[in-house]
């Protein structure tokens, strides 16, 4: 049974992304559902994830010592200084 789904994503990733399911003759909902059963199977199979996948998804592992909201606050902090 499917069922819709709203995402947001970046607009140039949007249209690569048809372009890209247009020339493979899939649509853009097969090829996101398709992407997304790999990384579960992936997961559940407990396969490596490949660093092409990696750098897609934008799964990174921290450290455990990383205080993130303090990291995340020094970056606001840098970014709009």
């Amino acid at each position: 049974m499917d069922k819709k789904l709203t995402l947001s994503l970046n607009e140039s990733v949007i249209e690569d992304a048809k372009s890209y399911a247009k020339k493979n003759q899939i649509s853009l909902s097969k090829l996101i559902e398709t992407y997304l059963k790999s990384i579960i199977d992936n997961t559940t199979k407990n396969v490596a994830i490949t660093p092409l996948v990696e750098s897609l998804s934008g799964v990174i592992e921290l450290p455990k010592d990383v205080d993130v909201r303090e990291e995340y606050t020094k970056y606001l902090i840098e970014k709009y200084q």
